[in-house]
């Protein structure tokens, strides 16, 4: 401010992060990284400019400063861009319960341990494994972030994973493959056990796949995979997508988009939970608000700079921790609820036209007969439009991951067009 801004939000992070990689029964990488940052964001004459450094000692952070000022004069202006009204940013500190000392703690040995353990898990169990990679990661962040209004909000957060992919040898050389992971903000809660035999169980399934006939089939998409459908919805409430036109809700506001089953709220204090927060980026305090309520849409994500644009209310710049309100059953009662279709395990490729909804995924998964799961499928698109797709809802478990800041179960959808290769 003394260098002549007329505002300023300032951000500082730091992490440290880890991964060991087992490659069969070697360990094959060991990945440490550790880093800091501090970002400017400069308002003055109503020009903006953004800035990071690493480098922090305080004679180059004064060189720093000084040039990013005279930098942000010779922009051209930008008059939307501005801090957000300091009645809607957060204010406070409360402590969302999202670091684990013993993670941060945890030594090397044990941390390679627990990969080992991983892949002994497999190894030996199938005569037809090729390889098995499993890895195991570890990370802990604190973001520190303020604003010439007097915000003021920290952050502080730990995670681990464990992962496994399994290759296996299948008949005309194909080499069939699967994965699974488990991931975790406390290490006590990682549940390490059966990861890389859920890997090994989901390749195994794989061996022998069959091609289905092009046709109209009823869908479900396991829990695993089903935010790949839901991200494009919430990628078409995005400010900049309603501001540029290039979204297929735009209009869309306070109308039904799905069938009444599509309910999905966003609870950001969920203590102890990815994705919980207090602010988003600009320091907007956060709340927990229903994104669809029974297939309405309620909001759109409008930051301070696309409300400004648009002549529209802010909202918020994103969502944070999503739920699926409802759902009933595990994935087997809604394979015997549809009887006959399609499981969708996995998606190859692929993407969605942000403008209109139209769709095209590569798919893997299963043939569902008799409410089963039954033989594996190759080489199978999924195609349509995100709006004709969420009318055609007709499941929603109660399955859902917890893992994830997108907590979203298994889905069901009516007559989806499928094409063979």
């Amino acid at each position: 401010m003394k260098a002549g801004c007329s505002a300023a939000r300032v951000g500082y992070g730091e992490g440290v992060q880890s991964n060991y990689t087992v490659h069969n029964d070697c360990l094959e990488k060991i990945e440490q990284a550790a880093g800091r940052s501090l970002e400017l964001q400069l308002f003055m004459d109503g020009r903006y400019g953004s800035f990071s450094t690493n480098r922090l000692e305080e004679k180059d952070l004064q060189t720093f400063i000084s040039q990013a000022v005279a930098q942000t004069r010779l922009l051209a202006p930008e008059p939307a861009r501005t801090l957000p009204s300091p009645e809607r940013c957060y204010r406070g500190q409360t402590d969302l319960r999202q670091y684990d000392a013993e993670l941060a703690a945890m030594p090397p040995e044990a941390q390679k341990a627990l990969a080992f353990a991983c892949a002994n898990e497999v190894l030996g169990q199938h005569p037809q494994i090729i390889a098995v990679e499993t890895s195991f990661g570890a990370s802990t962040s604190s973001y520190y972030m303020m604003d010439s209004q007097g915000f003021y909000g920290e952050t502080r957060q730990s995670q681990c994973s464990l992962s496994a992919e399994v290759s296996l040898k299948d008949k005309d050389e194909a080499r069939p493959s699967a994965w699974w992971y488990e991931a975790s903000l406390f290490l006590k809660d990682l549940a390490p056990e059966h990861c890389g035999h859920t890997a090994l169980t989901r390749a195994l399934a794989k061996l022998g796949p069959k091609k289905l006939p092009s046709g109209r089939y009823p869908i479900v998409v396991e829990a695993s995979v089903a935010s790949q459908l839901l991200s494009p919805l919430l990628a078409a409430m995005s400010g900049s997508a309603i501001q540029q036109k290039n979204s297929f809700l735009l209009d869309k506001l306070g109308q039904p988009v799905g069938t009444p089953l599509l309910r999905v709220l966003d609870r950001p204090h969920l203590c102890g939970a990815m994705g919980a927060r207090l602010f988003d980026s600009e320091g907007v305090a956060t709340r927990e608000q229903k994104i669809f309520e029974n297939g309405r849409l309620n909001t759109y994500f409008i930051d301070t700079y696309n409300a400004n644009k648009l002549g529209m209310t802010p909202t918020i710049g994103g969502p944070s921790l999503l739920e699926w309100e409802g759902g009933e059953g595990q994935l087997p009662a809604l394979l015997q609820s549809l009887g006959k279709g399609i499981l969708i395990t996995g998606f190859n490729g692929g993407n969605c036209n942000g403008a209109t909804g139209d769709f095209s995924y590569g798919i893997e998964g299963f043939e569902i007969e008799n409410g089963k799961q039954g033989a594996p499928i190759s080489e199978m698109l999924i195609s349509g439009n995100m709006l004709e797709l969420w009318q055609r809802l007709c499941l929603v478990g109660q399955d859902a991951r917890l893992c994830s800041s997108w907590r979203i179960p298994s889905l069901g959808f009516e007559l989806m067009d499928c094409s063979g290769f």
